[in-house]
């Protein structure tokens, strides 16, 4: 629940958002649309406290986020972005580094169910390719199978979904939008969207104005 919730970026007086209410139950599929810089990502960035609102709060099960530790809060939650961050390492290390303690075949399960396998495998090293700083080597259309691939072995119980298609060939969206849908299944989605096959599978649509 986000209750009266406003927020100013610190290089402006201008708020990002301004009375701010949305309540999301507990295993459904939110989606909130409008225009470029009405504020939907600042929204979502507020959930995994990557910013704390300047007045009101978010509550998680009743529970205000900024009495607890950022390490429990971001445990429960997975964010799938356009902005997908990489490291200067193996495939493998990427995916893996969602779940230290993920099995070989968890993994493999996790790359399968984001449709990642399919270029993984052509990749020359396969698993162990290293993909450069921030993924350089790979489309973007790749790094966010990575990104959904890592959400699956992560198995959160709330999911940030930023524009997480955005990146994909008609193709490839089919098959990760497909994806998308086992991995909101029974989990609280917040998902930003301007793409109608994304948003109309929602429970709730916000639309969110200046």
């Amino acid at each position: 629940k986000f209750e009266e919730v406003n927020f100013s970026y610190a290089n402006t007086k201008k708020e990002a958002i301004k009375n701010i209410n949305i309540s999301i139950e507990g295993s459904t599929t939110v989606a909130l649309v409008g225009h470029s810089g009405a504020g939907k990502s600042t929204i979502v960035n507020l959930l995994p406290r990557f910013y704390d609102p300047q007045k009101g709060a978010v509550y998680i099960d009743e529970q205000d986020i900024s009495t607890v530790t950022l390490s429990s809060l971001r445990k429960n939650i997975s964010m799938v972005s356009q902005d997908v961050i990489l490291f200067d390492d193996t495939v493998h290390a990427n995916i893996a580094y969602a779940n230290r303690s993920a099995s070989e075949e968890q993994i493999k399960k996790a790359c399968d169910f984001a449709a990642a396998d399919e270029f993984i495998e052509k990749l020359p090293q396969k698993f162990e390719t290293i993909i450069g700083e921030n993924g350089v080597r790979l489309s973007g259309g790749e790094k966010q199978r990575i990104s959904i691939a890592r959400a699956f072995l992560k198995n959160s119980p709330i999911i940030l979904l930023d524009e997480a298609t955005s990146s994909l060939d008609a193709e490839s969206e089919e098959k990760v939008q497909n994806a998308v849908m086992d991995l909101t299944k029974n989990r609280t989605t917040l998902v930003i969207a301007h793409r109608l096959s994304t948003i109309i599978r929602a429970d709730k649509i916000i639309l969110v104005n200046r």
